[in-house]
């Protein structure tokens, strides 16, 4: 679908790649309330069929009942459903449990691409999700260049805390 004027129409061309850079909002094919953005897309798993998100909306509601899955890529794991909050149709799931090979995916949100559809913000458009890939974002390096911020801190820290310790604090820390 796409905004023209006042009035959706259908899109005849959907954007194959959901790039990083592209802004997006996720909803729900029936009510079309909002699940969630593209700040919280991390990625998906193809041969499930998830979108796997880090955050969701007050929308989605997590179930109190915990399921197990006994067969497929579901089998061995513990977890809730993702229902709508508004038309209370089923959104998702969120392991728990799970073997190594979904351990990385363990108390995210994992929305079905079938039921989702996204509004692309800079095209003004609504496409269904099944129609867009989800391509894993590179946090490895980034999150090894924040580690090893935070390790100069601390090493900062342990040094200004040894000098109070010692009381050989010079003015610079006194003002």
């Amino acid at each position: 679908m796409e905004f023209d004027n006042s009035r959706m129409v259908q899109r005849t061309h959907a954007e194959k790649k959901a790039e990083h850079k592209q802004r997006m909002t996720l909803h729900c094919q029936k009510c079309n309330v909002v699940w969630a953005d593209s700040f919280g897309v991390c990625g998906e798993i193809k041969s499930m069929d998830f979108i796997v998100c880090l955050r969701v909306t007050n929308d989605v509601v997590i179930s109190d009942a915990l399921e197990s899955g006994h067969r497929g890529e579901m089998a061995g794991c513990i977890y809730s459903c993702l229902k709508c909050r508004s038309c209370r149709c089923l959104v998702g799931k969120v392991i728990h449990s799970a073997a190594s090979r979904l351990a990385s995916v363990r108390s995210m949100f994992l929305l079905h691409k079938a039921n989702t559809s996204c509004y692309m913000l800079n095209h003004s458009s609504m496409v269904t999700a099944s129609s867009l890939t989800f391509d894993l974002k590179p946090i490895g390096e980034r999150m090894n260049k924040m580690r090893k911020q935070f390790e100069a801190q601390l090493d900062h820290l342990f040094q200004i805390q040894s000098r109070l310790a010692d009381g050989s604090v010079t003015s610079e820390f006194v003002k």
